[in-house]
């Protein structure tokens, strides 16, 4: 995922005891891959002449997991001070979360100065272009955010929402800015959230003290999204439903969860996944640090401390800091721990998220889409990972007729 692969497979064919569609999982099941996209998806024998079958055995297959909230892994974030750092930083983060299942993910930054933003935002855009390359865009979380509900973001880089700065970010970007946080409470907020919508961008509600009305008011002007629900926002009252209410009950919104065990208890996850399967979308959230050993790190300007559970401030406030989880974790939570259904936590991977950002060929395995899928064993982890047709994670050699990514 470092660049173009260098040559996708024809004709060939993955047979699984289990194959995860848009609408239902199928039994002893079947996918053909031709070159970057998907042939065909059936159960039982392939027919013949869709190219060379390769038996996976008792695994699942299911579309390439969808991140659309990640500021790091493996070592790598995206708030850097050159575009340079910025597009080398993305490529390691693609290629660590693909050892996980994530074949898609939307490089998020943190609040910080506006010349770091712009290197991030130029930077992303220079690894988004390449096919192949596992980066869909930059999602902006802040700088137009609370100072009262900043979470673990620098409060001296928050500032009011920009329609001025917003241009300039999108101008850089060229076209791959695909989502930005806003407080809708905050002046300027509605307008911002009016220009993101007119220029494609989605606008997500988050970190912010909005009541009900406000939150609403915002979805009203374009907003289809909520940052990680339930965190860095007022919660959710009988008689003050705030912006988790209004979000939830806005099925025009998708909403974000992240499921480690740490940010949200696996009842409300439960909850939520009944309430809004369709519009349930599992983030990681994940920063740099994730895989790396416990100790003392940075997110962006703010220091953190990581251990192999959580990502705290270093202020010794306990102010959770992001997290470490990857995108098979977060599934198998979801459906170990909060009794979702697995087909629901793998649309909440994969399909959702790719239809939050209007993605048609991303997170399904269906014919003309993308052929991006992940190979998971029966407890959920990770076996294997194709982007574009190309193996990019495969340790234990299944996909030997697949070509390895360069």
């Amino acid at each position: 995922m470092s660049g173009r692969p260098k040559r996708q497979a024809a004709g060939v064919v993955l047979r699984a005891r289990q194959v995860a569609t848009p609408t239902e999982l199928l039994e002893d099941a079947f996918v053909a891959i031709d070159g970057a996209r998907l042939r065909e998806v059936g159960q039982g024998k392939p027919p013949a002449g869709l190219g060379r079958v390769v038996e996976l055995g008792d695994v699942l297959l299911a579309p390439g997991f969808v991140d659309l909230h990640v500021h790091g892994g493996g070592g790598h974030d995206f708030n850097r001070p050159t575009p340079e750092d910025a597009a080398r930083a993305a490529r390691e983060v693609a290629r660590y979360h693909a050892r996980h299942g994530t074949t898609s993910l939307v490089a998020t930054t943190v609040s910080d100065t506006h010349e770091v933003l712009l290197a991030a935002v130029t930077g992303i855009a220079q690894v988004t272009e390449p096919a192949g390359s596992g980066i869909l865009g930059t999602n902006l979380e802040g700088p137009f955010i609370s100072r009262a509900r900043a979470g673990a973001q620098y409060p001296e880089a928050l500032r009011h929402p920009s329609t001025g700065e917003f241009s300039q970010l999108l101008e850089r970007s060229r076209g791959t800015l695909r989502l930005i946080t806003v407080a809708p409470e905050l002046p300027g907020a509605l307008e911002l959230v009016r220009a993101a919508a007119g220029a494609g961008v989605v606008a997500s509600i988050g970190h912010t003290n909005a009541d009900y009305t406000t939150a609403a008011a915002a979805f009203e002007a374009g907003a289809r999204h909520v940052t990680h629900l339930f965190n860095a926002m007022p919660p959710l009252h009988h008689r003050r439903p705030g912006p988790a209410g209004a979000a939830l009950g806005d099925p025009r919104v998708s909403i974000e969860l992240i499921c480690d065990g740490v940010h949200v208890h696996p009842a409300v996850i439960s909850l939520v996944a009944s309430l809004a399967p369709e519009r349930l979308v599992l983030v990681t959230d994940a920063i740099g640090p994730a895989g790396a050993p416990p100790g003392r790190y940075h997110l962006g300007p703010v220091q953190v401390l990581v251990s192999e559970e959580r990502s705290v401030l270093a202020d010794g406030s306990g102010t959770v800091a992001g997290s470490v989880l990857t995108m098979d974790r977060a599934v198998s939570f979801a459906v170990n721990n909060a009794g979702v259904p697995l087909l629901v936590a793998l649309q909440a991977a994969s399909l959702n998220p790719a239809s939050a950002l209007g993605e048609k060929r991303k997170g399904r395995l269906a014919p003309g889409a993308d052929a991006d899928l992940v190979v998971l064993d029966p407890a959920l982890r990770t076996l294997a990972t194709v982007v574009a047709g190309c193996a990019v994670h495969d340790p234990a050699g299944l996909l030997g007729a697949l070509e390895a990514a360069p």
